[in-house]
């Protein structure tokens, strides 16, 4: 800090100087004019004196933003010569800019990254891309203020050696035309005579000029990337969609909202992985150990402990009949009625504008579409262990059917992963009867949320029978004697660990193979590459949901489908890049996790000057009623300021209270707005406002309110 204020002391003791000695009268048109004949004369006599002082002048002169930058380049022609004043102010200009933007840098960049840190996120991401080109583009044309984009570009992440060669580059044609001027500085009344009207319009289409050759760039490509393929003269949809999960219902029901002609296409189950194997069976599932788990300890609620009975069979019957009750809203009947064409079969791209489906009785149709969109989702990743596949294992989307074959919960379940699928599932089983022993490699459960929140996941399932088991290695799967272990590495020693049935819950990997995307040279990395619109290598073929990232979640996928959809229906005029701002998510434990934005860990690592505001659910009268006073909510915000840069919540129904959060954050609102907001009484939501009221009492104006507090005590007299 120190070292800042003494550079900022040093610039404005220089621009003082600048003044008191009159040097701005000198850097006119008048004063150039004047003293040429004084300049001229030193310069004979002291050739390398003149050059070096007008050299570190001019540097001095760009570097503080001082006026005169434009005579200074008349000078270095009327002084040097065309050829040589080129070079001196080329260079000279160049250098000043660097100093410029690198003081910018170090007095401005850090406090606008603390202050402002995802909008100036965002400008580096469009720097990093674009940068040197649009900085080009400015350096073309001379009515963009010269000292301006220097500071400007200072406080960006631009790198300084690109600043300086594109800044060089640039302001070449601009330097020649003012040197060349100079070269003739008698015949000059006034800049004006130098910037005319046709002068400065040639600048500006020279300017723009880049932005219509990366036109011309992009459309070459796009003629490249389809040259071997040929284009039907018309169209049988306008759009075809692969997969029906959350991606691809949305995107249909969008495409035939505003009347296009969209298939959608899907081999398996309507509704996909979230309502017949994730999201809806999972939740089921949940709500019925949660009941168990309540019985158990039903002293909370002033009644009498009791061991639940139940069977196990019926409860996986539940799960059955809640994903049926659910699948109608997905169905093929509804999404007909809604003005989509549903096929039942598997489609693979043929060439950018062609669809094949096969069905199930060996027949296939092709459609041709004017664009595409792959919604094909994720399945669950089985680690490569050794002995594995003999041994057996199921993941989250075969549990349900094998798990309803047994008439009782697994005796021995080992959950091998701990993210938020596999903390879920081992709670769950856990309070259903099991002996679950969770395995997780990473030295904590849920490494995504911060520690304070992981270590609370860490003691809820616990207490609800959970061995844990972190920094545990998954090595092999073996048979011994008749019986199932998994060996697992901790501190360099092998442990063995039996199990009945082993669940592999360590993450989830695109369905990629099959659809075509090899033959056409769609790139892939793990997922589906893509642009910021969701565009493939093919501008007519997207991609959403878990198949292309960089969220799985259902709703990120319904959100991404409707980019996809008005993207892909309307992007030859419009198109829209997806708004990844404002991400909620919830694990679904006892208590539940609910985010949105940052976390705690996250602020730290990107060096925001934040605070955190905290509320305890022990103080809401309606956890207190419900015997559920576990949990906080923790608000993220810069230091002194309201604005929400991200939530935490733990506690029940957090999944619930995080909407507002998020609405508040995607419209920018704070938590001022929050307190001023009325909430019911006695309601979970209230938690919200009394957080938005912590941050207020924190930051409450002491000095008004001693002064209120004299005023109240005069008043009394």
């Amino acid at each position: 800090m120190l070292k800042k204020i003494v550079l900022l002391l040093l610039a404005i003791v220089l621009i003082g100087l600048f003044f008191h000695f009159n040097l701005h009268q000198l850097l006119t048109l008048e004063g150039l004019k004047g003293s040429m004949d004084q300049f001229t004369e030193l310069r004979v006599h002291s050739p390398v004196l003149v050059i070096g002082g007008f050299f570190i002048l001019y540097v001095l002169v760009t570097a503080l933003a001082l006026p005169g930058a434009a005579i200074l380049t008349l000078a270095a022609g009327a002084l040097f010569g065309l050829f040589e004043g080129f070079v001196i102010a080329s260079f000279a200009s160049s250098l000043g800019a660097l100093s410029s933007f690198l003081v910018s840098r170090y007095l401005l960049r850090d406090s606008l990254k603390k202050r402002f840190p995802e909008r100036l996120a965002s400008i580096d991401e469009g720097i990093k891309k674009e940068g040197a080109f649009y900085l080009f583009t400015l350096r073309l044309v001379p009515i963009f203020p010269f000292f301006l984009i220097n500071l400007l570009m200072g406080v960006t992440a631009i790198k300084a050696w690109t600043f300086y060669w594109v800044s060089q580059l640039g302001m070449l044609a601009g330097t020649f035309i003012f040197v060349n001027a100079g070269t003739q500085l008698a015949q000059i009344d006034s800049i004006s005579n130098i910037l005319s009207f046709n002068l400065i319009l040639s600048f500006v289409l020279l300017g723009v000029f880049p932005l219509i050759a990366k036109g011309i760039v992009n459309m070459i490509k796009k003629r490249r990337v389809y040259s071997k393929w040929t284009k039907p003269a018309k169209f049988d949809r306008n759009m075809v969609v692969i997969g029906a999960g959350a991606g691809g219902l949305v995107t249909s029901y969008i495409a035939a909202a505003v009347k296009a002609k969209v298939t959608l296409i899907e081999a398996g189950e309507m509704g996909g992985d979230c309502l017949n194997y994730g999201c809806v069976p999972s939740k089921a599932i949940i709500k019925s150990a949660k009941i168990a788990e309540q019985i158990r300890n039903a002293h909370h609620y002033g009644l009498e402990d009791t061991t639940p009975q139940f069977s196990f069979k019926k409860v996986m019957e539940r799960v059955h009949q809640v994903v049926a009750d659910v699948a109608p809203h997905d169905s093929v009947e509804r999404y007909t009625d809604l003005g989509v064409e549903v096929e039942k079969g598997y489609a693979k791209i043929l060439d950018p504008w062609t669809v094949q489906i096969s069905y199930e009785d060996g027949t296939t149709k092709k459609l041709t579409t004017r664009s595409i969109v792959i919604a094909t989702g994720a399945r669950p990743f089985v680690p490569p262990l050794p002995g594995i596949e003999e041994t057996g294992y199921v993941t989250s989307d075969t549990l349900w059917n094998e798990f309803a074959k047994l008439e009782e919960a697994p005796k021995k379940l080992v959950v091998l992963g701990g993210g938020p699928i596999g903390s879920e599932l081992a709670q769950s089983f856990a309070r259903l009867g099991s002996n679950v022993t969770q395995i997780e490699m990473a030295e904590r459960i849920m490494i995504k949320e911060d520690l304070e929140v992981s270590e609370f996941a860490t003691e809820s399932l616990k207490e609800s029978g959970v061995n844990i088991l972190t920094s545990h290695q998954a090595l092999r799967c073996e048979i011994k004697d008749g019986k199932k272990f998994i060996i697992v590495k901790h501190n360099e020693e092998e442990i063995a660990i039996e199990y009945d049935q082993l669940l592999c819950a360590v993450g989830r990997s695109a369905r990629l193979t099959g659809y075509g995307l090899e033959e056409l040279g769609i790139e892939t990395n793990r997922t589906i590459v893509t642009n910021e619109y969701l565009e493939t290598l093919y501008p007519n073929i997207f991609a959403a949901g878990d198949i292309v990232g960089p969220y799985q979640f259902t709703h990120v996928a319904a959100h991404q489908g409707w980019y996809a959809a008005v993207n892909g229906l309307f992007g030859n005029l419009k198109k829209f890049k997806v708004d990844y701002r404002v991400i909620p998510w919830t694990t679904f434990i006892d208590p539940e996790v609910a985010r949105v934005g940052i976390n705690e860990d996250e602020a730290k690592q990107k060096g925001i000057d934040y605070e955190i505001t905290r509320f305890d659910f022990e103080e809401l009268d309606r956890a207190i009623t419900d015997s559920a006073t576990k949990g906080f909510i923790k608000v993220i915000t810069p230091k002194g300021k309201d604005k929400i840069l991200g939530v935490t919540i733990v506690s029940e129904h957090a999944g619930d209270l995080i909407a507002e959060f998020v609405l508040a954050m995607k419209h920018g609102l704070g938590l001022n707005k929050i307190l001023g907001t009325i909430h019911s009484y006695p309601t979970w939501a209230e938690g919200n406002k009394y957080a938005a009221g912590e941050w207020k009492r924190n930051h409450a104006p002491q000095t008004v309110l001693n002064w209120l507090e004299k005023y109240h005590t005069w008043r009394r007299g």
